[in-house]
Formats: structure tokens, sequence, C-alpha cells
């Protein structure tokens, strides 16, 4: 009986596999090499042909298309040919005896062929789909998911209704294929709570699957990016699997990824300078014009200048053959590049001009907001721009739509701003959150502008405009109940005059009211808000410190940079200060392999702020090894953000000589100070010269005080006098001039650097600064982390330092010359020098 038992599934598949066989038609469509093959069958048999027979001659279809190299010239070519349209009509009439894999298979080929949503089976197929969506696998819950996707289905009601099913059967999925697309395709209809459980779902596999395809890593990523989400571990994970299968990944995929990395400023310099070389050996062996173009994008914003030149010269040759939507998407790189080559940008100005029709109005956007940036002179091309978007405009009734377009038009310079594009604004207002709101309102703050108000007469409708956008994001703010969603809308908000001046205070007040949902988890980027805002607000700070020591070993090392800088930065100290530093110095300092080169950079220089100075990071980051990684990684960057790395590498390099001479770490930028000092205009604002006038009365002649004096190791003193131990000033000779080389000083009593020609035996120098407003919180006068350690670093190098607020100088008991010149005095002579 028992061999019975095991017989009968054998023998019910042996007799499967003899019926498929014994279908000569089905073999004959399985076996097509071309399009006219299947048509030619299809004719022979239409009468013959069933469900199966349907399903696979339209699947081997799309199959045979998509190994063409140019599948966009043959659709057409398919989907007007009179038996795909038999084909469609037998496939319309056979819905009912479709098995589920079939039916989402048949739609997902059909969409593929470029047929119109609203065709009749399109539209069956999607009916009969959600009636079965319950009974759907994973596998083609997933497909069905791509389907929405392509039709234009991703917010409606019935994506929804798959993100329902996928959520309750999530335990269920083992495949990090399906569930990476699902994680994408359904983003727009998903809960923050789902949203949450997806990626621990997605960090589970990534840990236990033993074989993982870099494209669903690279779906992993992107959602990751729709998320405005860099939680860390999961990219960590993400980026470890990008490095072990570098050489298997297609150009394509490291295209993207590279895209993603940029887009949200995730350094991780290992891949970055893996797939710089190998994009770097593939722009050499360019075969055609959509190829190149994806590797230009992703290659040109971190290559050298000498590369640049090149992939431009080739871009030049190759720009009337790339595809429309592509040659898009070069020109945001080249406005992100700030490319500077006029006989390219005006090369894919014309190209984008020809083609001006083909351009729907995200296009149209995408393209306004990179001109703009871009040194270019068809003005021909601005205008019908203009003219496009306006016309969308008025046409348009999403909210995030005319909000795009409504920067857009911000960004051109408009002759007149339709009536009718102002109250299509005003319509969309109370649809809006704050990062729309913020958009409509620095858009409207530059139709304010002098110029344009002048040509338009229309200032009192803008102010108005104005008015009502931050009366409703006024409203929003004081309405939140949720810190996260409040945090989720600032993501992008982080600029503009409307932040910085109108929400700030509300924002701060909503943190507080909210301080009890604070977590570890959104400290990090909170942190990164309050440091923006450059607003003391002690119950957040606290509470933020408070919830950091508590769950340090839970945040990712990285993300501690940045609550530690929030407090640096504003120069405060919250309670249990020195054990809050101490918990994640230790943190830090046992994950320190996580950390690209520039964030350790970044680090320790804020741990040199607040007087932190570990030896192991410090010894980490000062050796040959280290700086040519860093040096790697640099290379990988934007010009302007390897800037600001290098400068911070250099003050650092300064800390650590100053502070811990114990190290014995040299001072290796001395000629990277003298070039940046030549580059240094040393244009200050008009007030210096008045300040250095009054100092001459005081001291006695305008000999008795310098301005601009540079010290050693390359501080800037806005001015500096030398007074006697009878506190007289003394006249600036050539042989009492303070030398900027670090080699001409020495280290003298209590820790004070002195220059070797020696002053007159009690004499001091005397620096004086002016701190503009931006050396202060918005509601302290206490100076901020940077300045109190340049304060900190002059008395190290002998300086009697003497600090003058602007909001002291620019008071109203300040406002004549005595007074002026009384105030000076008292600052630099009331205390014992």
């Amino acid at each position: 009986m028992f061999c019975w038992r095991r017989a009968l599934p054998l023998s019910l598949r042996l007799f499967q596999r003899r019926s498929i066989s014994s279908d000569p038609l089905l073999d004959q469509l399985m076996t097509c090499t071309n399009q006219f093959q299947i048509f030619q069958l299809v004719g022979i048999h239409k009468s013959k042909l069933t469900v199966q027979h349907v399903g696979c001659a339209i699947n081997t279809l799309w199959e045979l298309q998509k190994e063409r190299p140019s599948t966009s010239l043959n659709l057409e070519a398919v989907r007007t040919h009179p038996e795909f349209t038999a084909l469609r009509i037998l496939a319309e009439n056979k819905i009912d005896f479709m098995n589920d894999n079939s039916l989402v298979d048949t739609l997902y080929s059909i969409i593929r062929f470029n047929v119109e949503p609203h065709d009749s089976l399109v539209q069956q197929l999607l009916v009969e789909g959600w009636k079965r969506l319950e009974n759907f696998d994973s596998e083609t819950l997933s497909k069905f998911s791509v389907c929405l996707e392509k039709v234009g289905l991703d917010t409606s009601p019935l994506m929804g209704k798959v993100t329902n099913v996928m959520s309750r059967n999530l335990d269920n999925i083992q495949n990090i294929r399906i569930l990476s697309s699902l994680m994408v395709k359904t983003f727009p209809v998903t809960s923050t709570n789902l949203q949450q459980r997806l990626i621990r779902k997605a960090e589970s596999l990534l840990e236990n699957s033993s074989h993982i395809d870099s494209h669903s890593v690279r779906r992993v990523v992107q959602f990751l990016f729709l998320m405005k989400y860099d939680y860390q571990p999961l990219l960590d994970k993400c980026n470890q699997i990008f490095v072990q299968n570098i050489d298997k990944m297609s150009t394509d995929t490291m295209c993207i990824v590279a895209g993603l990395y940029r887009q949200m400023a995730f350094k991780q310099f290992e891949f970055l300078v893996m797939a710089k070389s190998a994009l770097l050996e593939l722009s050499n062996l360019w075969n055609n014009a959509e190829h190149f173009g994806k590797i230009f994008c992703a290659l040109f914003p971190m290559a050298s200048q000498e590369t640049r030149n090149k992939l431009e010269d080739d871009l030049v040759i190759l720009a009337d053959k790339i595809h429309p939507i592509s040659l898009v998407y070069i020109l945001e790189t080249m406005a992100e590049a700030e490319c500077k080559n006029p006989v390219l940008i005006q090369k894919i100005c014309s190209a984008i001009q020809e083609n001006l029709d083909f351009y729907q109005r995200l296009y149209l956007c995408k393209i306004t907001d990179a001109l703009v940036c871009l040194p270019c002179q068809n003005y021909q091309l601005f205008a019908d721009l203009q003219k496009r978007l306006t016309a969308y405009m008025k046409t348009c009734y999403i909210p995030t739509v005319v909000v795009m377009m409504t920067r857009s038009l911000s960004l051109l310079t408009l002759t007149k701003v339709d009536d009718a594009i102002l109250a299509k604004i005003d319509a969309v207002i109370h649809q809006c959150d704050l990062s729309d709101l913020n958009s409509i309102a620095n858009s409207i703050i530059r139709w304010l502008q002098p110029v344009q108000v002048y040509r338009q007469n229309k200032s009192g409708t803008y102010e108005k405009l104005l008015h009502k956008v931050s009366r409703h994001g006024l409203e929003r703010i004081k309405h939140m109940d949720n810190i996260d969603t409040l945090l989720n809308e600032l993501t992008y908000m982080m600029n503009g005059q409307w932040l910085q001046n109108i929400l700030i205070d509300d924002i701060l007040h909503t943190c507080q009211r909210l301080l009890h949902q604070i977590t570890w988890m959104n400290a990090p980027f909170l942190s990164l808000v309050i440091s923006y805002c450059n607003t003391l607000c002690l119950p957040v700070l606290d509470k933020i410190a408070v919830v950091t020591m508590e769950n340090v070993t839970k945040i990712h090392p990285t993300d501690l940079n940045r609550i530690l800088y929030v407090f640096v930065n504003l120069n405060y100290d919250p309670p249990q200060e020195e054990e809050l530093f101490k918990m994640c110095i230790q943190h830090i300092l046992t994950n320190l392999n996580s950390f690209p080169p520039h964030l350790m950079v970044l680090v320790a220089f804020t741990l040199a702020v607040a007087q932190y100075f570990p030896e192991q990071l410090i010894k980490s980051i000062f050796n040959i090894g280290f700086l040519r990684k860093l040096d790697s990684e640099l290379d990988t960057f934007p010009p302007d953000r390897s800037a600001k790395i290098r400068i911070r590498l250099m003050q650092l390099n300064r800390a650590v000589c100053l502070e811990c001479p114990e190290y014995q770490v040299p001072w290796f930028h001395e000629e990277y100070c003298r070039q940046m000092k030549q580059k240094d205009s040393n244009t200050k604002r008009s007030i210096y010269p008045q300040i250095h006038l009054f100092l001459g009365d005081l001291l006695g002649g305008i000999n008795y005080a310098k301005m601009f004096v540079t010290t050693p190791y390359y501080y800037t003193v806005d001015f500096e006098c030398i007074l006697n131990q009878n506190k007289k000033p003394i006249a600036y000779m050539e042989e009492n001039k303070l030398s900027s080389n670090v080699a001409e000083v020495q280290w003298g009593l209590e820790n004070q650097l002195w220059d070797n020609k020696c002053l007159p035996q009690g004499a001091q120098r005397v620096a004086i600064e002016f701190l503009n407003p931006v050396a202060f919180c918005r509601n302290s006068s206490k100076i901020k982390g940077l300045n109190a350690m340049k304060k900190r670093h002059l008395e190290i190098l002998g300086y009697y330092v003497v600090q003058i607020p602007s909001f002291e100088w620019n008071s109203m008991e300040l406002g004549e010359k005595d007074t002026w010149i009384n105030y000076l005095r008292k600052k630099i002579f009331a205390h014992e020098l």
C-alpha cells in the first residue's frame, strides 16, 4: 500500500509531462526565435488556441523583445500586428480560465508592450486580479504590484489592498527579491509602522540569506531613500553586499546605487572608489549613447578634472543620439557638478529644445531647475519652458505637482505672473505639508524681489499669499501631535528665509510639547534640526542627552556625531556632560571600523572643539595609511564637499598640535594654509576700518594697532595691539611682528607658544575679535563652540583675547565716537592682563 502511495504522485507528474510534451503547438510556441514565427502559428491555429497557448504566446513575445538591443523600436510593430490584436481578444475571452500566475504574467507582458491602461484587456485583467488578490502567493502579489505601478495606480485603493495583503503575510515572505520589489512598489501607501516592519524584515532576510542579488539590495536602498530615512545598520549591510559583489554588478545597477548614495549623502568610500574605478574603465569602452549617458551621470560628479574634460568631449559627440529622458538626467548631473563647459551646455540645451514636446510636467520642472544653475544663454528655451509650465499649471489639480511647478516658475525671470497661477497656488495651500509650504513661500519671496515687484506691481497680492502660507504653516506645526511626522516634513526644509524667519520658534515649542516622544531613533535628526535652528532649547537638548545616555549602544556610532555636534556647536553643557561624552566616545572607539574616513575626521573635530582628544582616535587619523584612504575618498566627493573636509582636517591638526603636544602629531598644513591665505581676500564688513581708526585714537596712533594679523597655525586675528608691562601700547616695528611660521615659535611657560623674536619683558599681545551675530545662538549671548575654541587657541599662543559682540557695538548706548572709544578702553584695559 505504501509503495502505491509513493508511486501515485510520481505517475501523476509523468502523466503531466507526457501531456505537455504531447502538445506540439505549445512546444512550437516555446521554441520560437522571433515574433514572426509566433504570429504565423497564431494565425494558423487561431481556432485551436487554449488559455495555455495564449499565455505562452504573449509571454514568449515579451521574452524575445527583452533580448533585443533596442526594444522600443519593435514594440510598436508588435503591438499593431493583427495577430497580436487577435491574441489580446483571445486572452480577454479566456480570463476566467487563467490561473493566478497566468493572469498576472499576461497582464505584466501586455503592459510591457505599452498597451494603454484604459484598454479593455488591461482593465479586465486588473479587475480579475483584484477579485483574486487574497489568494495570490507572495511572488504573484509582487508582480501584480509592479503592474499597478506601470499603469499609474501606485496610490490607488487597489494598491492599498495589495499592501494590506502583504502586511498580513509579511512573516511568510522569505525571498528578499520578492520583498524588496513589494517594498518599493507599495511605498506610496504604506504607513510609518509598516515601513519599520519592512525594514526589520529586510534586515533579517539580508542577514540570513546565502545568495542575494544586487538588484534586490538596490531596491532596499531605494526604499530607504524614498523614506528619507538613513537607517545606518541596514545601509551598512547593503553596502557590504555591494562591495562583495561589485564584479558581478551590472553597469545600470552600479550607476543607480552611486546615484542613490549621492542623493542620500551616504558616503561609503570603499564602494565609491571601486565603482569609480570600474566606471572609468567602462567609460573608455562605451558602445552606445544610452550606455554612456548612464555612466556619465554616475561618474561625472566624482571624477577628476582631467576625466571630466574627457567625459564632456565624448558627450558633445553623442548628445544627439541620447534618449530625451536621459538628456534630462545628464543636465541635472551637470548642474549638480557645476559644469562650466559652454559648448556642452549649449549642445545639451539644443537637444532638449528639439524634444521639448516630448516632456511632461515633471521633466519640464527638472530641466528648469537644472538650467538656472548653469551658465545657459539659451533665452528662447527659458521662454518656451515658461510658456509650457504656465499652461500645465492652469490645468493641474494635484497639490504636489502645483508646488513643483510653482518653484520652477519662480526660478525663471518672469515678466508677469498670471493671476490664474496665483489662484491655483492659493487653492492648494491647505492641502500642503510643511515641505511644500516652504517651497511655495520661498517661491513667493523670489517674486517679491524688488525688480520683479517693480515689473509686476503685485507686491500686495504676493504679501497676502505669503501671509496665508505662513499662517497655515504655523497652524500645521501647532497641531502636530507626532514628532516623527514633524521631523519627516522638515527633512528637505533646511534652507530658505521662510523657515529661519517664521517657523523656528513654533517648531521648537512643538518639540518641547512632544518631549516625551523623543527616542534614540529620532534623536540624531532632531539634533541636526536644533543645530540648524541655532537656538538654545534647553528642555529638548537635555532630553536628547538623557535618551542618548540610556540607549547609546543602540544608536549607530556614525549618528553620534550629529548628537554631539549640537552640544558642541551651541556650546551647551547638559547635565552629566562628561558622562555623556565618555559613553559616546567609548561607543565610537569600539566601532571605529564602521566610520568612513571623512566621518572619522568630522567626529574627531567635533570632540576636539569640546576639548576631548581620544588618543586611539587621533592616532588612527594621523598616520600615512589613513590619510591615503582619505585622499582616495575625497577624490569621489564634489569639490566643495571635499574642500570642507580638508579644512576640518587642518583645524583638527591645529587643535591637536596646540592642545595635545604630547601626542607629537606634526603640523603638516603649512603649505595648505599658505595657499588658502593667498586665495582669501579678507573682504570684511565696512565696520572693521571704523574699529581700526578708533583703536588708533585710543592707543595713540594707527601704527599701534594692526588689522587682519596671521598667527602661528594660521588663525586670523581681526585686530592686534601690544601692551607693555605698564599697559602702555607699543608701536609696531618689523622686529615685533608675530611670525605665522610654526618653526619660529616655541613653547613657553604655562603651555603658551611664544615667538622666538621676544617682545620686551612683560609685554603682552592683545587680540581684538569682532563677533558677528553668527557667533552666537539666536537666544543667547554665549559664544558658540568654534569661537570658544579659537579664543582658547589664541590664549595658548600667548594672546590676551578681547571679544566685541556685534550686539554691544551696534547698541543704542554706543552711538558716538567717544562712547565707542570708551567701550574699547574698558574692554582692553579694564582687567589684569
